[in-house]
């Protein structure tokens, strides 16, 4: 029953999403690899659906399984936000702060922390601005904007700015299913190369991809360019190339319903880092610096 349901499953299972490795969310939680395993194993028999596909390397959310773990991730951040801070703070608070977004961190990272940054500060207007991450930079450089949020993992002498890491994404390979490369231990970059790439372009995707790719003395073989997210999942979900992009924007399907793996690799690739920008000697204003701390502690940095 799903009153059966406990906290501590939930975060278990959150953790196992998270890492896509039963071993490292039971490092993560301080815990045996046998407690997380049991409470995966104990909620796909209360909610009668299959959560994760195991898989060699490790586990990866079915499509019920990413549906569940939204739902899970908003029991477990509402809690959160009910514990961390007194209810006196969350309305004594008025004004607003003018926040610039890249797109993919407007697309997949910000909406849901944005919405609980409402639910606790009423009366603190968001001025949300969409720029790409060079004019996030000059636009907080300038004072046009008070706090950026964009892929730190792309800028460049970062210490120029105030600056705080919210989230490393890891990267991973995406296939459709069936692939060969699903067979058998994770695979190399030297194994991908030999498949047809598919490289988004959205958000310098290009130069962050062939910079790992470089480190590595490789090149990946680009068969397809896109700035459409969307059209990249089709042609990976239709067998037309793989591709590697993190854990952030990952769904495990296609807008066709095709389904989307993902596998961990066994080179070492950079995670996606995105983060807060901010100017390192200008006074921060009330509203601003609440929506920084809440940031910080709402990524559990």
């Amino acid at each position: 029953m799903a009153n059966d349901v406990t906290l501590r499953q939930l975060r278990y299972f959150a953790a196992a999403a998270r890492t896509g490795r039963f071993s490292m969310a039971a490092a993560d939680e301080h815990v045996s690899q046998s407690a997380v395993t049991n409470a995966v194993l104990a909620l796909e028999a209360q909610l009668g659906v299959r959560l994760f596909d195991r898989h060699p390397h490790g586990v990866t959310l079915t499509p019920e399984g990413h549906n569940f773990h939204q739902r899970a991730r908003d029991v477990l951040d509402s809690l959160d936000d009910a514990l961390r801070e007194p209810g006196f703070q969350r309305y004594a608070l008025r004004g607003s702060v003018r926040v610039a977004a890249s797109y993919t961190v407007l697309g997949y990272f910000l909406p849901d922390l944005l919405a609980r940054f409402r639910r606790r500060y009423p009366d603190v207007v968001l001025d949300l601005v969409d720029l790409d991450r060079p004019e996030i930079e000059k636009a907080v450089a300038s004072g046009d904007v008070e706090l950026g949020v964009a892929l730190l993992s792309n800028v460049d002498k970062r210490e120029r700015f105030g600056h705080q890491v919210l989230v490393r994404s890891r990267r991973q390979l995406w296939t459709a299913s069936g692939h060969p490369l699903l067979q058998g231990a994770a695979p190399s970059l030297a194994d991908i190369a030999r498949y047809p790439y598919i490289l988004l372009e959205m958000d310098e995707g290009e130069r962050s991809t062939l910079n790992y790719w470089r480190a590595h003395g490789l090149q990946p073989d680009i068969a397809f360019r896109t700035r459409s997210m969307e059209a990249l999942r089709g042609l990976v979900a239709h067998g037309f190339g793989i591709t590697m992009l993190s854990d952030m924007v990952y769904r495990p399907w296609s807008l066709e319903g095709r389904k989307i793996e993902a596998l961990p690799i066994t080179d070492a690739v950079p995670p996606m880092e995105a983060g807060l920008l901010w100017h390192p000697r200008a006074p921060m204003a009330k509203p601003a610096d609440a929506f920084r701390q809440f940031m910080t502690y709402a990524c559990g940095v």
